[in-house]
């Protein structure tokens, strides 16, 4: 059988027709639960078996759950899965016991049981959810699905509101999820990167669509470890939010880099001609593939409309005088081709060679693993500054559960304000934060294999 390639995936996207996906909208409390069980999925074309896969609700991507801002949500997890699982509902500004974070916020649920999530979601925006115990199986298996927050203000008007939730699969010459979960060779080096792409579950995605129609497109990235770089064709607009969190005035939209957990809002006007085909590009080394298309037929409207104005922004607060914050460095080391020794874990120096013997290549602050006490103890209402830099040569995707923070940029002005943030190798970057939300958080790394080698830690606020 021929083996599945991103090569391949673009032919069968440009080639052939795709069944549309359509969001499932959640209520803003219900009863109804959340499940977690295996399922089969047809994510490769039709001359591949479908896929066995983990699932909420038995579909992949999981049900999307839209509420307005200021909801509340209440959810029961049921977990169907042969191990141990939760659900964290990424970016949301959520109370502590919500989190989902076993060890942490709560412990891990186990097969056959539930745990009922109960918040209000403060924050409109684009937001996900996932598991976060064996992330780096569960999340390749299949679970995860998008959480919508609508603005409860008239947002700029859009012909298509469309989640489209970016993923890559290690798949077999079968169309099955290949093993070797968390393996050593993943953990040390870019974590496990897939050789087949889909949108929401997909591998041909398409939504036909008018010329001239304006479209809201919810971009996440909800792979593993792999950086998406993309761009549009056939489609003009601007970037509206990222990571939730609506920009101060929308920016010309070009290429947009979405590392693992990233996302990015796009108000786009469809300027292909009627009859072709207008795309979603993903850029490889070896050149750009369609991740998705909108094929065109008709006329929405005889021409584009009005520039749209900004979303309404969410209430956070200012961050106080950033020359009397506190501050804290963190040092991130270790992973192939880097130059960590050694690293405390269990309390003790221990050498990079018996680290990699129990699965720990990277370390966060000398630590190759969570430590006992928190990188920083913070007053409610208190603004910190956490000064990273990356010696290691491979890039991370750092991220703060509970808040959001801005990036303090070189010139002493701050950027948009995010829950993830992409650092290169060698980089060294500065965020800062209000920390308003009371509780113990993570800061990790969202490749998830160099979360689960180490490179995780916590804060507290008071």
């Amino acid at each position: 059988m021929t083996q599945l390639t991103r090569r391949r995936f673009n032919h069968a996207l440009l080639g052939t027709a795709a069944s549309l996906w359509v969001p499932q909208a959640g209520r803003a409390a219900t009863a109804e639960p959340l499940v977690a069980r295996p399922a089969r999925a047809r994510l490769a074309p039709a001359e591949y078996p479908e896929t066995d896969v983990w699932a909420y609700g038995g579909t992949v991507p999981g049900p999307v759950l839209r509420v307005p801002q200021g909801a509340r949500i209440a959810r029961r997890f049921v977990n169907e899965l042969p191990q141990p699982s939760s659900v964290h509902w990424h970016g949301i500004r959520i109370d502590n016991a919500m989190d989902g974070v076993p060890g942490v916020t709560q412990d891990a649920v186990a097969p056959g049981d539930g745990f009922l999530y109960d918040f209000t979601v403060p924050d409109a925006g684009t937001y996900w959810y996932h598991p976060h115990n064996r992330s780096w199986e569960q999340m390749a298996r299949g679970l995860y699905g998008a959480l919508v927050v609508e603005e409860p203000e008239a947002a700029p008007p859009v012909d298509l509101d469309e989640v489209l939730l970016i993923d890559d699969w290690r798949l077999t010459d079968d169309a099955q999820i290949a093993g070797g979960f968390g393996n050593l060779h993943d953990r040390a080096h870019a974590g496990r990167i897939g050789n087949w792409i889909t949108v929401n579950g997909d591998g041909a995605w398409s939504r036909e669509v008018g010329r001239f129609a304006r479209l809201r497109l919810r971009l996440a990235n909800t792979a593993n470890a792999r950086i998406f770089a993309l761009e549009t064709r056939g489609l003009e607009g601007w970037v509206v939010a990222l990571d939730g969190m609506p920009l101060a005035a929308p920016e010309p939209l070009k290429r947009v880099t979405l590392a693992p957990a990233q996302r990015a809002d796009l108000i786009v006007d469809v300027t292909a001609e009627d009859g072709v085909e207008a795309l979603l590009v993903s850029f490889e080394r070896d050149g750009g593939y369609a991740l998705a298309s909108f094929p065109v037929r008709g006329v929405a409207r005889t021409a584009r409309r009005p520039d749209p104005a900004a979303l309404p922004p969410n209430k956070l607060p200012d961050l106080g005088p950033l020359d009397q914050a506190r501050r804290v460095d963190l040092l991130m080391e270790g992973g192939a081709m880097g130059r960590m020794q050694a690293a405390m874990l269990d309390g003790r120096m221990t050498e990079m060679r018996d680290l990699a013997a129990v699965g720990k290549t990277w370390a966060l602050g000398g630590m190759a693993d969570m430590p006992e006490a928190p990188l920083i103890e913070a007053a409610r209402g208190e603004t910190i500054r956490i000064a990273m830099t990356n010696d290691t040569a491979w890039p991370h995707a750092m991220h703060l559960h509970g808040h959001h923070f801005r990036q303090i940029l070189t010139d002493g002005s701050t950027g948009p304000l995010r829950d993830t943030l992409l650092m290169d190798r060698g980089e060294i970057a500065e965020i800062a934060f209000v920390a308003d939300n009371p509780g113990d958080w993570l800061l990790h790394c969202h490749m998830l294999e160099h979360s689960a080698a180490g490179m995780m830690t916590w804060l507290r606020v008071a």
